[in-house]
């Protein structure tokens, strides 16, 4: 018994010291067994050897490999799920490919809500690389295998859904060139928004210390933000010095289609606001960023809580009792295979190249704001005013662990509610707004 009290306080030791340096440089600590599934529809599981190989080699101790049609991909996932509840030892990071012909995965969200309720994955990494077979591959799996980034998964600093979108194309160079012009536009209905205006100001304030000539529209109607976005794509293209970079904010009322709300209460797309800048000219090959401060939906997340069951290793490995979001640490990578291939002509960069967007909320859900301001919002100016020059996609995985540890109290509940950022990227390079 004291043989076994004392390996106990040891270990607790040991874990309380990385997880003190985990909460220092907001990265995971990764400790523990690092498990793997592969599901890919029947004749196409010769594609996932080397990516098996690859996986082996950054350490997935336990990997599993099963050919499946698309429509047992859940059942799959649902047994991988229980068999990590019933494995007994701390899970460090888990890993899901899912290999499929080309538009058979169109929304995995289910599969990826499955994984999310595992109680041995509770602040834990979850990483999904959903693979669309093509002619040409076996050249995203050779570029995986190449690992670009030598050490970057050991690193990872997720909090909350991102999805990154592989572009085929030749190595850019590691960082955006931010010498030209930078212009921003903040979209945003005050009316009937409570702290609406304190987000508008302290967005402003930010975006000119970052040197962006700043823009700034209110109350506007469905129409108008379509306009403003022509508007805007407009003097970019006809600016005299190059631009480097265009940031666009859209503060509104949202439903649970995605749409915004303007001032008349008539829908916009943001996809369409998206598409609109995209094609700017002045802008291709430059990074875009969105933040859309908006809800999603009228769902709220209650976060996932400890269990009972197997109180010991999860104290042991994880921070205690802390609620998290049910929609946190999830990476998705989405790589939508084309049919070229490294011997071939290079494709043409695609409009949805290098943009950033950054939602308040994840999908159906709720983003909260009260009369001080929003969470997303109010988060995002401190960690950037306090770090200008570092990569924006850490921060904003720094905004988004700050948001998913904060309790909100519900209007019509005392029960504390919780937040999750949702990051979607295509940019092709590290990103710093200021030098």
């Amino acid at each position: 018994m004291a043989f076994l009290v004392a390996g106990t306080l040891r270990v607790a030791a040991q874990t309380a010291d990385a997880q003190e340096s985990l909460d220092r440089k907001g990265r995971y600590s990764m400790l523990g067994l690092r498990v793997a599934l592969i599901l890919s529809s029947p004749g196409l599981s010769a594609a996932t050897v080397t990516l098996a190989g690859v996986l082996q080699a950054l350490g997935f101790e336990s990997l599993q490999q099963r050919g499946v049609p698309v429509q047992g991909f859940l059942e799959e996932l649902t047994l991988f799920r229980e068999q990590l509840d019933t494995r007994g030892v701390p899970i460090g990071c888990a890993l899901v490919v899912l290999v499929a012909p080309r538009g058979q995965l169109r929304r995995p969200q289910k599969l990826i809500r499955e994984l999310s309720c595992c109680e041995a994955l509770r602040g834990r990494p979850k990483l999904f690389l959903l693979l669309s077979s093509a002619p040409g591959g076996e050249w995203v799996l050779q570029l995986l295998a190449g690992d670009p980034m030598p050490g970057r998964c050991a690193g990872l600093g997720i909090r909350g859904p991102v999805f990154i979108l592989l572009q085929l194309e030749p190595a850019p160079s590691a960082q955006y060139d931010l010498s030209g012009a930078k212009a921003a536009l903040l979209l945003a209905t005050i009316q009937d928004r409570s702290g609406a205006q304190h987000d508008v100001e302290a967005l402003r304030s930010l975006c000119q210390t970052l040197g962006f000539k700043t823009t700034v529209r209110t109350d506007l109607t469905a129409q108008a933000f379509q306009e403003e976005l022509a508007q805007f794509r407009g003097q970019l293209d006809t600016h005299r010095v190059p631009v480097s970079c265009a940031l666009v904010a859209l503060m509104a009322h949202g439903g649970p289609k995605g749409q915004l709300f303007g001032a008349d209460g008539q829908e916009v797309q943001p996809k369409a606001l998206v598409l609109e800048l995209s094609r700017c000219w002045a802008l291709q090959g430059c990074p875009k960023i969105f933040l859309l401060q908006a809800c999603r939906g009228g769902h709220r997340d209650s976060g996932m809580r400890p269990t009972a069951l197997s109180w010991l290793w999860r104290w042991l490995s994880a921070p205690p009792a802390a609620t998290i979001p049910s929609h946190a640490d999830v990476l998705q990578v989405y790589a939508n295979v084309q049919g070229s291939h490294p011997g071939g002509p290079s494709p043409r960069s695609s409009n949805n190249a290098d943009i950033l967007m950054v939602y308040a909320a994840a999908e159906g859900y709720v983003a909260y704001r009260d009369e001080k301001g929003s969470d997303f919002i109010q988060t995002l100016v401190e960690v950037l005013g306090a770090n200008p020059g570092g990569d924006l996609l850490e921060l904003m995985t720094e905004v988004n662990r700050r948001v998913c540890a904060l309790d909100v109290l519900g209007r019509d509940s005392e029960e504390p509610y919780k937040a999750c950022l949702e990051i979607r990227s295509s940019l092709r390079r590290r990103l710093c707004l200021r030098a």
